[in-house]
């Protein structure tokens, strides 16, 4: 038997029009998030570019089906935005 192992994602990035379409969100409520600390930060790609990873919208958006807490969403803020850190140090 043949077993394949699974390749790792390559993440996907989505800039500030996909990200308001896939949370149902203006512009200024989405950076709002961001400053209350209640969505991840963008990362920037440019002097005039940035964009958000896909897994973690999908991640906010599952928390706020789910029916967490602002207190909760901020902690799993903080977690996917280490992750970031400990993502980089791996792949260095």
């Amino acid at each position: 038997m043949h077993h394949q192992t699974p390749q790792p994602t390559t993440p996907r990035l989505m800039r500030i029009n996909a990200v308001t379409e896939r949370t149902a969100t203006p512009k200024s409520t989405l950076y709002a998030s961001v400053a209350r600390g209640q969505f991840t930060r963008p990362i920037k790609l440019g002097e005039r570019s940035s964009a958000w990873l896909e897994s973690e919208v999908t991640a906010i958006i599952n928390a706020r089906i789910a029916g967490k807490s602002s207190t909760e969403i901020k902690a799993l803020v903080v977690q996917l935005e280490a992750q970031r850190l400990n993502a980089c140090e791996v792949n260095a």
